[in-house]
């Protein structure tokens, strides 16, 4: 969770194995209800993971720690501040704040949430992880050079990101 100019962020669920964030939400006042509440929107109609491993914030109140058990879900805490026992989620955190956030000003919830939308996309099809041997969690085709080819530069996040690609010369 996060403080951006008043707006937190909060409930970015993401699942290890891919380092797929399947959902993200953002609110100045996190409750363990509205906590549950993305879970619900994260896993739905059966989708539930067997396993949620998480911190001792706490927002992840009674309601959350019922809502969970009752969709079979088993909590897994890390210990009282130890942050690197959560690797993945630390990862994606700094890598939110070092290549977005920290390069902007957040002027409201729905602008924040918007360019989280835009991050992740590019997080998801783009942005190459060492994790995953150099590919991106939705994977991406090999693109050859044309004959004839032009390199051309794709924008991504508003400008902070780039990718790069081929395009046939006029």
């Amino acid at each position: 969770m996060s403080n951006y100019g008043g707006v937190l962020v909060s409930g970015e669920v993401i699942l290890h194995d891919c380092r797929k964030i399947i959902h993200f939400n953002v609110t100045e006042h996190p409750t363990s209800e509205w906590t549950a509440q993305q879970i619900v929107e994260a896993c739905p109609w059966e989708t539930a993971p067997k396993y949620l491993l998480r911190d001792r914030d706490s927002i992840y109140g009674s309601v959350f720690q019922n809502h969970v058990k009752n969709i079979d879900i088993i909590e897994i805490k890390t210990a009282p501040k130890s942050p690197w026992q959560n690797p993945y989620v630390e990862r994606i955190i700094g890598s939110i704040r070092r290549e977005c956030l920290d390069h902007i000003i957040v002027l409201n919830g729905e602008h924040l949430k918007r360019t989280l939308a835009d991050y992740f996309e590019y997080y998801h099809h783009d942005r190459t992880h060492l994790g995953l041997e150099k590919e991106t969690p939705f994977g991406r085709p090999i693109q050859k050079k044309p004959q004839n080819g032009k390199l051309i530069k794709l924008s991504r996040v508003g400008g902070l990101h780039y990718r790069y690609g081929w395009r046939k010369a006029a």
